[in-house]
């Protein structure tokens, strides 16, 4: 299931579509959103070494954490400057918005309080006023256009926490920013984390309702009614469920379990027994959704109102006009077939209509053409 989301970001957007987007949440009671969001992070810069990938460049926009930690995580995945050399160009650029966002120790550097320290370093660049996101849009556009160039090649964008972004920026900026990369052109996916506990509920579906993909990481095992706190196996392990929304419009959802350990993350399906204990929580609806044999017979006897019933007659629709056209024409009316007459209690409607060009049962208003 982790695999099909990352071929999903891998494959990346069609000419003229929007960018796949996958938003990745967690809560205080199962904090390892972050091992999910390097476990993409790894697997798509393996797939654009490989040259698998339809992005050729990685933009990682650092918020929570320091761009050392992105390095050490690249040479931890067997990624290094080897790999580099492979393709004679530095593939991924950090912007680092972790260091100093606001700009305050830029300042202070200015007036002598604390010591100098150099701005960047070869691949990250400091950006230090997160709260302008037409500048931060620029930085992330022009990083990843210094990898792939101005042409049609395109770069993936990672962003490690929306939830420092909220801090300072409100929700509805921070949603055209995403929506302006999801736009990009040169932009063949994007993905950022979000710890929902943090944040009401319109900031999460707001959050969602733009994301292709949500993958949510959920603890085993829940908490007792009036219990606090964290549960240690909630550390160790949890399930991932995905939402995931395909082209054509249908939504597939699936689950998987994954343990964290010292190298990193392993997935495993979740078992048909815990399936059936899952589905046995489902309440049954209390009617049948399909006919069976004898219902479906009774169904075939029933005889609806508006269906002409004599078989062996031809149907015939009066129209308003056969007993003033027969009577014209020497023809018995149908008044006079039945034995009905003027001086008979029954009587006869005779209706004429204002125009010959209506057809008969003519769905049109007949006051259209009244100039009220």
């Amino acid at each position: 299931m982790a695999e099909a989301t990352c071929r999903v970001l891998r494959d990346g957007a069609l000419e003229g579509e929007l960018a796949p987007a996958l938003t990745i949440k967690d809560s205080i009671l199962s904090p390892l959103a972050f091992h999910v969001f390097d476990y993409v992070l790894s697997q798509l810069s393996s797939f654009i070494l490989a040259g698998k990938s339809q992005s050729r460049g990685l933009v990682i926009v650092a918020f929570a954490r320091s761009p050392s930690y992105y390095i050490d995580l690249m040479k931890s995945s067997g990624i290094d400057g080897v790999s580099l050399d492979k393709w004679h160009l530095f593939w991924v650029r950090i912007l680092d918005c972790y260091t100093d966002p606001l700009g305050w120790k830029h300042r202070l550097k200015e007036n002598g309080r604390i010591g100098s320290s150099p701005d960047s370093s070869f691949g990250v660049t400091v950006f230090r006023d997160v709260r302008n996101l037409e500048k931060l849009l620029s930085g992330i556009l022009e990083l990843g256009k210094g990898i792939v160039g101005q042409g049609k090649d395109r770069f993936c964008i990672a962003i490690d926490s929306v939830t420092e972004l909220l801090r300072d920026v409100p929700l509805s900026s921070v949603a055209s920013l995403l929506s302006n990369i999801r736009c990009h052109g040169q932009v063949s996916s994007t993905f950022w984390l979000l710890h929902s506990d943090i944040h009401d509920t319109s900031t999460i579906a707001a959050l969602e309702y733009m994301s292709s993909i949500v993958a949510s990481v959920e603890g085993l095992t829940q908490l007792k009614n009036g219990q606090q706190g964290l549960l240690e196996q909630n550390l160790r392990k949890a399930k991932l469920r995905v939402r995931l929304k395909r082209r054509n419009g249908r939504v597939r959802l699936m689950s998987e379990e994954f343990h964290v350990e010292q190298t990193g993350i392993t997935f495993k399906s979740i078992s048909s027994e815990e399936e059936s204990m899952a589905q046995t929580l489902v309440p049954k609806v209390q009617f049948n959704l399909d006919l069976s044999e004898k219902e479906q017979i009774d169904r075939s006897k029933v005889v609806l109102p508006f269906e002409h019933q004599e078989t062996d007659k031809a149907n015939q629709i009066y129209d308003g006009r056969r007993s003033l056209m027969e009577s014209q024409n020497g023809m018995a009316t149908e008044a006079e077939k039945t034995g009905v007459t003027e001086n008979s209690s029954r009587g006869e409607i005779v209706y004429l209509r204002d125009s010959d060009d209506e057809r008969p049962d003519s769905d049109e208003d007949p006051d259209d053409d009244l100039d009220i």
